[in-house]
């Protein structure tokens, strides 16, 4: 097999295929989580981070107004198209994460697969908060997933899954090659067979995620005024049965509002 040092996030009709293919979980629990923890009815969405938008597609169908932005053109135009194809407008912006300001607030912002973590520094993710805090009309939610360091051994540092639509199949394996938590950044090793009918090939990347504990995000959310915590839950998205973060926790999904 081929082997190409390069980034899915490139190759948006992969990446599209291998993290959107499992959808309709957290496009569920969101909606729930509108419901229960939103102080204000939630209409406008917006998603830092969006990628090829494979849940901005979702609410934009269900009548949602929604909008993101990414680092990466090649998403941005792939979201953009899809959203045209389906008759919506084409409200996905080339950005930043960490220095965005939208023309109107929003009811609810999401990010929801641990692209938090590519902000590596603490300023970067300070001011990524603030900008969503500014971004959010009073009441309004932002429900941010990501994985925390847990105190004891992690339980799974390697995972894998994969994804098929007709004669197209994408398998991934994503592997931790080093923590280093006084530094706060883990290298992380992403591989990702691509199978068409013509070629074989394999999408080799690594890539740097800074390092959270429960309490580190706990203080770094306790530097932003505008945002409290409504409650926190894991990656079972399950809305009836949120968790208690510890020392010991890994998955988390924190709901945050608008104060």
């Amino acid at each position: 097999m081929r082997i190409l040092d390069a980034s899915l996030y490139d190759f948006p009709k992969y990446y599209d295929l291998l993290f959107g293919s499992d959808w309709k979980a957290e496009f569920d629990f969101l909606n729930m989580c509108f419901q229960k923890y939103a102080r204000r009815p939630v209409r406008a969405l917006f998603e830092p981070a969006c990628g090829t938008g494979r849940l901005l597609i979702r609410f934009a169908s269900a009548g949602y107004d929604v909008s993101g932005n990414d680092l990466n053109a090649k998403a941005v135009g792939y979201c953009n198209a899809r959203l045209k194809r389906h008759g919506f407008s084409a409200s996905a912006t080339i950005g930043d994460m960490a220095d965005f300001r939208l023309p109107r607030t929003v009811d609810a912002i999401f990010n929801t697969i641990n692209s938090f973590r590519h902000l590596r520094t603490e300023r970067a993710a300070e001011d990524h908060l603030r900008c969503v805090s500014s971004a959010l009309s009073p009441g309004g939610l932002y429900v941010l997933g990501f994985h925390l360091t847990p105190a004891g051994p992690a339980t799974c540092d390697e995972e894998s899954w994969s994804a098929r639509r007709g004669h197209l199949a994408v398998c991934s394996r994503m592997r931790s090659l080093a923590l280093d938590c006084r530094r706060r950044c883990e290298h992380v090793e992403m591989a990702v067979d691509i199978y068409t009918p013509t070629r074989q090939f394999r999408l080799v990347e690594e890539m740097v995620f800074r390092t959270y504990t429960a309490q580190q995000f706990q203080c770094l959310l306790g530097r932003i005024e505008g945002l409290e915590l409504a409650e926190t839950h894991d990656f079972a998205y399950d809305i009836d049965h949120p968790v208690r973060v510890d020392a010991t926790t890994e998955d988390v999904v924190y709901v945050l509002r608008r104060r």
